[in-house]
């Protein structure tokens, strides 16, 4: 090795016969070597470094050979030849010296050409000294220079796994951080092992690199002779630091891992909250033993990965409950329901932050409704967590027994305001409820809250539909204002009724019609299948993401079936003037798409005499059923009920009497009229022949 700046010595020409003290007091020693004879003189000194006795040099060069090996003295040789060839006036050069006991030292020889008038060496002075402390001590510095770097490096690498652990929430996030080009690789670690406590058992979530997994070890005992079954025993880290060791501590594992190369391994216990959770394991094919520093920083990382395991372990835990719960509130089935084809779809939120955000309050559901019809419900509880969902389960349930009871939409979203408002929570709910004749096409929305549906048309057009509406539901009853009006849709065979959450339309820093108009660009740009269209409405919403859940329902109205017998029912109550106009829509409309049109006004007014009526001289509600009786000449039929035993009276009404006209006015109307008794009440009913008469 060349001396790192060797400065001109400054001697007498008869040196060294006076040589200079400091040289000796730092046990220097001293040469001087005659370039035109080859002799070659040193002090007492100077035998010392070489290990030589002064009987044992005989001045030749040559003669140090013993102690100073071929490769060293050639080495030396080029240096003093490229100085004197360079015209340098100096070189210096450090070099192993072989003991008289065989071992080696390390020395360093300086020297100074001095040339003659033309430029021509003749000698060299100089001095050699013994540099074997001097390179120990600066290999020893640079060794630790180099350990603190390492020690640096390998803290900033554990920061900065730690900073990504802090994101993890799933087994597979803490897997997939540890396996990325910023994780353990940075370590010098060639291969990754680790494990999860399970029941007594090791169960291995990862290793690598690919092709390196040892049958047999997928599940293991922790009683069984493997290392990290050892460490989560102990609770201590076990650090292995030669292929020696391994094979003897571990001869089971070891004959399945020599192709891996391993010349040392670190395996660690993850412990949180003082007991073990699992196990990792660093395998490396470079390195032998580990120093204090690496030991800690090591340990410090299986501390850190243990602490996000257990977070992202409970997450999951949180999670699979949550979206336990949220599925067992949301309709298990949804009905197959005549004359429509119906999709729904649930997706939750999925933004990171709190632990409880893959759940909500967004929920759907369909109810069968006697005659014919169907209740479509879309809604949104308030807030992202178990609560909401919860208070969701209950909403969902009360505005089906509802709906069931053949209460009317209105009342059906007002009975449920005034629910949630009792249930002393803080949360509100918006809602929207469609209830859908399938026969007539005749779609009754109340809205509270909430956004509009949407129709997609039959040449794939959509629209949103404006719905007048009322307050949220919880916050209607808080403030007394529970009117829900009703909104009267056709929906025409081929069209789709879309009702959906805000989650589906609204963007962050966009505005909600905006959404609106994105989302019928969508829904006409979409499959004509309610199930494919479903899918992809979806898939949209998975792909842009986003903290809030999506509820989405599509019923489709299929083509009116003239070939099978169709039948309607309406309840009307007393004193409910919005009862009786839907009944009224409910006939014209069935009349109209049961091919009866020509006589629509007839069976219309029949129908509607046949209601007051009951409504007049009979107390509680008329049942209103409207019927096809099958045939190869199809009859109408309208049957009103009520709870009256007393049979009708048909009479005239005199010139100025307005009382006793109905049944008559039936009777000319209708081909045939009469009147059955019905357990407590009785059915007055008419028939109307549709086919065409001569």
């Amino acid at each position: 090795m060349c001396d790192r700046g060797a400065s001109a010595l400054s001697v007498p020409d008869d040196w060294p016969a006076h040589p200079d003290p400091f040289l000796a007091l730092n046990r220097m020693g001293t040469f001087d070597w005659d370039l035109d004879t080859g002799l070659y003189h040193m002090d007492a000194q100077a035998h010392e470094v070489y290990d030589l006795l002064p009987d044992e040099f005989d001045g030749r060069l040559e003669s140090l050979g013993v102690r100073v090996p071929q490769p060293e003295a050639s080495r030396i040789d080029a240096v003093i030849s490229r100085a004197i060839k360079d015209g340098s006036e100096n070189y210096g050069a450090y070099f192993r010296i072989r003991r008289r006991d065989g071992g080696y030292r390390w020395a360093h020889t300086q020297g100074y050409i001095r040339r003659d008038e033309t430029g021509r060496p003749r000698r060299v002075i100089g001095i050699v000294r013994d540099a074997t402390q001097e390179l120990a001590d600066s290999e020893g510095r640079s060794l630790r220079a180099a350990q603190d770097a390492a020690f640096r490096r390998q803290s900033n690498v554990v920061q900065v796994i730690t900073a990504a652990l802090s994101h993890a929430r799933s087994v597979q996030d803490v897997i997939d951080v540890l396996k990325d080009t910023d994780g353990v690789r940075h370590l010098g670690a060639a291969s990754l092992v680790m494990g999860l406590v399970e029941a007594g058992r090791i169960r291995l979530v990862a290793e690598g690199p690919e092709g390196s997994f040892v049958p047999g070890t997928r599940v293991t005992g922790i009683d069984e002779p493997y290392p990290m079954s050892e460490v989560v025993r102990i609770l201590s880290p076990r650090f292995i630091e030669s292929p020696e060791e391994f094979a003897e501590g571990y001869p089971i594992l070891w004959p399945h891992i020599t192709d891996l190369d391993i010349t040392s391994a670190a395996y660690l216990p993850l412990i949180a909250q003082a007991r073990p959770i699992g196990a990792m394991g660093l395998l490396y094919n470079d390195r032998r033993g580990f120093s204090a520093e690496e030991r800690a920083v090591l340990v410090a990382l299986g501390s850190s990965i243990a602490q996000s395991l257990q977070r992202a372990m409970l997450y999951e835990q949180e999670r699979d409950l949550a979206q336990g719960l949220q599925q067992a509130m949301l309709p298990r089935t949804i009905p197959s329901v005549r004359g429509a084809d119906v999709a729904v779809r649930y997706r939750a939120g999925s933004a990171a932050g709190s632990l409880s955000r893959d759940i909500g309050g967004d929920w759907y559901d369909l109810i069968p409704l006697p005659g014919g019809r169907v209740g479509a419900v879309i809604g949104d509880v308030q807030g992202h967590d178990t609560h909401a969902a919860a208070v969701m389960g209950q909403l969902r349930i009360v505005l089906r027994a509802y709906a069931a009871e053949g209460h009317t939409p209105a009342t059906v979203m007002a009975r449920a305001s005034v629910f949630l408002h009792e249930l002393d929570t803080a949360r509100f709910a918006t809602c929207l409820y469609a209830e859908a004749d399938l026969v007539t096409g005749v779609v009754q929305v109340v809205r509270a809250g909430h956004i509009d549906p949407l129709i997609r048309h039959t040449d794939g057009s959509c629209r949103r539909v404006p719905v007048e509406g009322g307050l949220p539901l919880g916050l209607s009853a808080e403030f007394g204002r529970l009117e829900y009006p009703v909104t009267t849709l056709e929906l025409d065979p081929g069209q789709t009724l879309l009702l959906c959450t805000d989650g589906l339309v609204e963007q962050p820093g966009t505005d909600l019609d905006d959404g609106v108009r994105t989302l019928t660009e969508l829904i006409g740009a979409g499959p004509e299948d309610v199930r494919d269209l479903a899918d992809r409405l979806i898939d949209v919403a998975e792909e842009r993401g986003g903290d809030d859940d999506v509820a989405l329902l599509l019923l489709r109205r299929r083509g009116a079936d003239t070939a099978q017998g169709g039948r309607l029912q309406q309840q009307v109550a007393p004193g409910d003037p919005e009862a009786l106009a839907l009944a009224r829509h409910m006939i014209r409309a069935a009349v109209r798409a049961w091919g009866a049109g020509d006589r629509a006004d007839e069976i219309e007014l029949a129908a509607d005499e046949l209601i007051t009526n009951a409504l007049l001289h009979t107390e509680g509600s008329a049942i209103v059923t409207l019927r096809v009786l099958g045939g190869s000449a199809r009859t109408l039929r309208v049957e009103v009920e009520d709870s009256s035993s007393a049979l009708p009276r048909r009479r005239d009404a005199g010139e100025s009497g307005v009382s006793g006209r109905g049944l008559l006015l039936v009777d000319r109307l209708a081909d045939v009229w009469g009147v059955e008794a019905r357990g407590g009440g009785k059915c007055v009913w008419c028939e109307f022949g549709t086919a065409e008469r001569g």
